[in-house]
């Protein structure tokens, strides 16, 4: 399943501090917990939707809900909650594993259907929500290749465009291969 995580920063002064501690701190503790598989951090490229994004591979809601996640940090921001704004989380199911997005490449997510993807000529894979906020109820992703990214303007509404802040982290259980890039980036 695909657990996404979205959200704004609304203190510049310490927004760096933040990227900071949820790509370095956050992201590494989260992959650690049993259930997680992927882990991967982005940043929108354009207004319209919340400026960052997470979007983890795991095995289902039961691994949100579990003591481990709790104690390794999942939704613990004590520190940052006054600053998070436009925060909301979802469970998906429909894909097993989100895509690893690499450097100079971007995922594209959308909430009004395929076709906006298709016409990108991209091959859209559909999530369906099943937990938590359940909203948007259907999204579309898919991995947008650096040549093709340049020439994507104006996106349709409920079309967003984002890039990755880190490599996709993997849990090291197996279950998710790393590409070449990644494994040249460990």
């Amino acid at each position: 399943m695909i657990y996404t995580v979205e959200c704004s920063f609304a203190d510049p002064a310490s927004e760096a501090a933040w990227n900071d501690f949820y790509s370095l701190e956050k992201l590494p503790a989260l992959i650690s917990v049993g259930g997680f598989h992927t882990s991967q951090r982005f940043r929108a490229l354009r207004a319209g939707c919340p400026t960052y994004l997470a979007v983890h591979s795991i095995d289902g809601l039961a691994v949100l809900q579990g003591d481990e996640y709790r104690q390794k940090g999942g939704g613990n921001f004590a520190r940052w909650q006054q600053h998070i704004t436009d925060w909301h989380r979802n469970l998906y199911g429909g894909l097993d594993r989100a895509p690893a997005i690499g450097e100079g490449d971007c995922l594209v997510l959308s909430a009004v259907g395929p076709e906006p993807l298709i016409e990108m000529g991209l091959m859209p894979e559909e999530i369906r929500a099943v937990a938590l906020e359940k909203f948007p109820e259907n999204r579309w992703l898919a991995k947008l290749g650096h040549a093709t990214s340049l020439h994507v303007d104006p996106l349709p509404k409920g079309v967003h465009l984002y890039a990755p802040m880190t490599a996709q982290l993997t849990s090291g259980r197996g279950l998710a291969p790393q590409t070449p890039e990644q494994k040249q980036n460990a």
